[in-house]
């Protein structure tokens, strides 16, 4: 099923013909679309050790031209394996945009051991803070003011009837706006982007959200993958100060309804992790007043 109006048709046989064209190396290999594609690609496996990322639609294709300049640059500051890039597929055979091949990262999104994942998430993200920053970085996707998801928040909320965000939300919109403090950021620290092998964390994915930002905006996983025993354990491995932990919320209730009310129809399970999302804000809040 597409996800979005306007999605592009990406079939087996469109990427086949891309390979062949521009790839005929890789094209006798086995190919068969994933079943658990990316809300902005669809993924088809090539062979053992290879993976095709299809964009759906146009706004997309930046993204993949940007992966294929940090991520190379992103590894060996990281403590975790991320996808590397191994070949960029230009437009052709009727696909208008830029696309990629990367290597196969093994791992399933089972997260058996939710404290150890705290511990191992909270590093992963102190170390993409401390990344240096060089010049030409790009801006973060949620990496500015949460602010200006306002009018989505406010019809999210009222068609989901969840009055009780708006009180949360307002309360943040009236939050001091911090000195800038830029810094790399995943920005979309999301279960589907987080891989596990032999029940620990072995590896981030999808950094189409990444860039420099507000540091605010990677403690979305706070109340993204953590509950309230474990948020703690993320929380002390990064220590950030009250304001930035409350932008943080921020940030996850903004994911969580608009994930909640745009994908309840097309995409149900990942409807059902905004609607997680947004009841752990609900509660955390209800608890810390």
């Amino acid at each position: 099923m597409k996800l979005h109006d306007g999605e592009l048709d990406i079939t087996e046989g469109l990427v086949r013909r891309l390979l062949a064209e521009q790839f005929p190396h890789w094209a006798d290999r086995p190919l068969w679309e994933l079943p658990a594609s990316g809300t902005e690609n669809v993924m088809f496996r090539l062979g053992d050790d290879l993976v095709v990322r299809m964009p759906r639609m146009p706004g997309a294709a930046e993204v993949i031209r940007k992966e294929h300049r940090w991520l190379p640059w992103l590894a060996p500051r990281l403590p975790l394996r991320i996808p590397s890039p191994v070949g960029l597929g230009e437009p052709g055979e009727g696909f208008a945009l830029a696309w990629s091949v990367y290597r196969w990262l093994d791992g399933t999104h089972d997260i058996p051991d939710l404290p150890d994942m705290a511990e191992q998430l909270g590093g992963f993200v102190a170390a993409l803070q401390r990344a240096p920053i060089p010049s030409g970085a790009p801006k973060a996707y949620r990496g500015g003011s949460f602010a200006s998801s306002d009018g989505y928040v406010r019809t999210a909320a009222r068609d989901l009837d969840v009055p009780d965000a708006l009180r949360i939300w307002d309360a943040a919109l009236h939050l001091p706006v911090p000195p800038e403090r830029p810094v790399w950021l995943h920005s979309d620290l999301l279960p589907p982007n987080l891989l596990t092998s032999n029940g620990r964390l072995s590896a981030v994915i999808d950094f189409g959200c990444a860039g420099i930002g507000d540091p605010a905006s990677d403690l979305m996983p706070a109340w993204t993958v953590f509950d309230a025993a474990t948020r703690p354990v993320f929380r002390a491995r990064l220590d950030p100060d009250d304001l930035t932990w409350e932008r943080g919320r921020a940030w996850a209730l903004v994911f969580g309804l608009g994930a909640w009310h745009y994908y309840r129809v097309s995409d149900p399970a990942f409807a059902a992790l905004g609607r997680q999302t947004v009841n752990r804000v609900l509660t955390d809040a209800r608890s810390s007043t």
